[in-house]
């Protein structure tokens, strides 16, 4: 009976491997870990007592490695309940409570076609292999000796070797094989005049395809022909092949990923054949095209993380960022990419060659994770000197992210962004990246910038007012750190004249989505410091602090805070640079400035829950601080009273 396309893979899906083996063997649980599903037992194959039978329940494959037993839940039931392929399909179907498909004797006609095509496959693979050791095939064989594949190598690969002319089809139909199956098998065509058919493979040496059921689909060919319109050459897509949907070398890799083997997908056949011999043998490749999402689907169920390895040359990295965008949308909770960019102007074979098998493997230890090549793309050799570049680089990556399905992967990449973008544009904690490069330090704590100094202002309680609506913006966002990025652009420009709330404000804008803000927070300036914070009288009384979580309240609290802290510095800048037109003549434009600023401050800082007794009216009528105002008259008595009027 045939089974229709993907049956199978909904059954293993659904179908927990640990459970299935967990009927025949008792577990060894301090060898296990149930939570990653890695399990352990003695092997239910062979007779013993120590736990070598391994089970990896999220890729679906156990392996003795005693016996050296190995395979799926349906072969674990075939070997344990002896039964054959089909009933073990159906008793697990029935415990999945899935329904077996009615039998379609066209799917059976179509699956014996298909054999009898594989069947002729494999006999080209045999006359191959015979070729390669013929006269006729000597300069393939020096090639495959350069590149340092010796007999056992060719065996292992099945190397073979095509001749000229069309000495496969004449020897398929020597053995009376239909000459129309020789053509649907990919193996000849037949030209539009009307000609006799010719071999498609000629004067190349050839790599066979391999399903993971170990069936020959495809060869790959590589020309000796120097002059030859295509170096390499792969067979065409028929009843057997679909390109996109296939990888060289995939059932032995899957072997070796699921014996503990890194992933890596490699750009081609030789690549492929290099690595492996080196020692990486779950190594693939994807057949003469780009990685598809087929072929990204079947990477995954392999491994979580692939890596794929491509050449340095620009060719390489629009490859990579090929696969960057093929995947985002893609991306499951622990299914990923990594990426080994090779030095320019080597492939494996020569890197291996070169400096040794180590050298690969320092690379794939160095793989750098995807959101990472995603930002090298879009950032590297730019210049963000202007609001228009950066908020261009901002346009772009978020385009990117938001093809992203999953919410909580997009949120996370978000996140990574944001920490890659504050330290690209603030390389410094001490400090901030302008646009033009120029770093602009913060004043120290409680010390007056030079041009206020002798202003009176600066004795009055303007710092103590700072450091409090600071307080209450840290202390908000670290009960509602959901707000984080919401107010982060705010919270970069906010400049912290105390270390702590420095350290704080650092450490809230590197906070990742869904992480503890008070363990982040009191792990970068000390729980000390923390309480302290939280301590604060105009903290305690704080509604976003007494309902932490409440994003209304606190986003309410919030611009209220910023408002303030933004009237603040805006009065002690207007006061400083009437400090710098005091060498001049004082005239009613600088005292109007004065009391327009020290009025807005005046309007930001007063809210319902401060004392209205502690102000009074201004010159035109508005609410003015006491001990403001008495500054403020200072100021302006210097001003009338020091400088001669015109």
């Amino acid at each position: 009976m045939s089974l229709p396309p993907g049956f199978l893979d909904e059954l293993r899906s659904r179908t927990s491997l640990s459970q299935v083996v967990g009927r025949k063997v008792i577990w060894d649980n301090r060898k296990s870990n149930q939570g990653k599903g890695d399990m352990w037992a003695p092997c239910p194959f062979h007779q013993e007592k120590t736990a070598s039978f391994h089970v990896d329940d999220r890729k679906g494959f156990y392996y003795c490695f005693g016996c050296h037993a190995k395979g799926d839940a349906i072969s674990f039931v075939c070997e344990t309940e002896n039964v054959d392929f089909m009933e073990a399909v159906e008793i697990l179907a029935r415990e999945a409570g899935m329904t077996m498909p009615a039998r379609d004797p066209q799917a059976a006609q179509k699956a014996d076609r298909r054999g009898e095509l594989a069947g002729i496959m494999e006999q080209a693979v045999n006359f191959f292999r015979l070729s390669l050791a013929q006269q006729a095939a000597a300069g393939a064989r020096d090639y495959l000796a350069r590149r340092g594949l010796d007999g056992a190598a060719q065996d292992r690969f099945e190397l073979g070797y095509a001749p000229e002319g069309n000495a496969l089809f004449a020897h398929l139909t020597g053995k009376g094989i239909d000459p129309q199956k020789i053509i649907d098998a990919g193996l000849a065509a037949r030209p539009d005049d009307g000609r006799a058919p010719y071999d498609r493979f000629r004067g190349r040496i050839t790599f066979p395809i391999r399903d993971p059921r170990g069936r020959c689909i495809s060869f790959g060919g590589r020309a000796m022909d120097p002059n030859a319109r295509a170096k390499y050459l792969n067979g065409p897509e028929t009843e057997l092949f679909d390109k996109g949907r296939n990888l060289y070398w995939h059932g032995p890799a899957r072997e070796a990923a699921g014996k503990g083997q890194p992933l890596i997908v490699a750009e081609g056949y030789m690549d492929v054949i290099a690595l492996v011999q080196a020692g990486f043998g779950a190594t693939v490749a994807p057949l003469g095209t780009a990685v598809t999402e087929d072929q990204l689907r079947l990477l995954w169920r392999i491994a979580d993380e692939p890596v794929i390895a491509l050449d340095g040359d620009k060719a390489g990295l629009r490859a990579a960022h090929r696969v960057i965008d093929l995947a985002l949308p893609m991306l499951e909770a622990g299914k990923s990419l990594r990426f080994v960019i090779l030095p320019e102007g080597q492939d494996p074979d020569d890197l291996i060659r070169a400096s040794g098998a180590g050298a690969m493997q320092k690379l794939l230890d160095q793989a750098l994770p995807m959101v990472q090549l995603l930002w090298s793309r879009e950032t590297e050799g730019q210049v963000f000197d202007s609001p228009e570049r950066r908020a261009a680089l901002d346009k772009a990556l978020r385009d990117k992210i938001l093809t992203i399905r999953d919410p909580s992967i997009r949120s996370h990449y978000g996140q990574a962004i944001k920490d890659m973008r504050w330290h690209l544009f603030n390389p410094r904690r001490t400090g901030f990246q302008g646009g033009g490069g120029q770093a602009r330090r913060w004043q120290a704590p409680g010390t007056p910038q030079a041009s206020t100094k002798s202003s009176l202002l600066a004795a009055s309680d303007d710092r103590v007012q700072e450091h409090l609506r600071e307080a209450v913006i840290l202390a908000a966002l670290i009960c509602t750190p959901d707000l984080i990025e919401e107010v982060g652009h705010q919270l970069e420009r906010m400049e912290c004249r105390d270390p702590d709330h420095d350290a704080m404000r650092a450490a809230l804008l590197e906070l990742h989505a869904g992480g503890d803000a008070r363990a982040v927070v009191a792990d970068r300036v000390g729980a000390e410091a923390l309480e302290n914070l939280m301590r604060i009288p105009h903290v305690t009384i704080c509604p976003a602090v007494r309902r932490p979580g409440d994003v209304e309240q606190a986003r309410l609290t919030l611009a209220e805070a910023f408002g303030k802290l933004a009237a603040l510095r805006g009065l002690d800048a207007e006061i400083a640079e009437a400090e710098e037109e005091l060498s001049g003549m004082a005239d009613e434009a600088v005292t109007w400035r004065l009391r327009e600023a020290a009025e807005a401050r005046n309007r930001a800082l007063r809210s319902q829950q401060e004392d209205k007794a502690t102000y009074e009216k201004g010159p035109n009528g508005l609410l003015i601080d006491r001990d403001e105002r008495s500054a403020f008259d200072a100021l302006l008595n210097k001003i009338t009273y020091t400088k001669p009027r015109r």
